[in-house]
């Protein structure tokens, strides 16, 4: 379970698969945005993950960027779905992301991600964003996925 995880993860902050006729990486969004994201708990229907907010990720206001946050939502509230079985993430029908307060440069974030249903279409997972030094949460989000089954043809 944990393989998996860290593997997704892992395969998100490397770019994917390519063809290599784009001049610039595969996947470069994740990549860029997963960056430096490390992997702190695997259990059972929850994952932990932690970051320092880098200079990359920062919008106009000099804090963390609510497109990053979104991609964190996504790709962290996708990979929670392999703790409980799931045998692929399936595709995004709905994310939705309260923003809450900001994270600023360099400061450490948790994410913490966590199953809320995973049936045999859909799968649905909620992921918060905290300061780790004072627990303050920073974000809040949804993520609903269709668990497509594939094709036996």
């Amino acid at each position: 379970m944990e393989d998996q995880v860290r593997r997704y993860l892992e395969k998100a902050v490397a770019g994917g698969d390519g063809d290599g006729d784009d001049k610039l990486p595969p996947k470069l969004f994740e990549s860029l945005v997963m960056s430096g994201l490390r992997l702190d708990l695997v259990e059972r229907g929850r994952i932990v993950c932690s970051m320092n907010v880098p200079p990359r990720l920062l919008n106009a206001g000099n804090f963390l960027h609510g497109g990053a946050t979104a991609t964190l939502v996504d790709v962290v509230g996708s990979a929670v779905m392999f703790t409980v079985g799931a045998p692929l993430t399936g595709v995004s029908v709905e994310i939705n992301v309260s923003y809450l307060d900001a994270a600023f440069l360099n400061e450490e974030v948790e994410i913490e991600a966590k199953v809320l249903r995973v049936g045999k279409a859909v799968g649905v997972s909620s992921v918060e964003f905290r300061k780790k030094s004072s627990g303050k949460i920073i974000a809040q989000g949804r993520h609903t996925k269709y668990l497509a089954v594939p094709s036996k043809m």
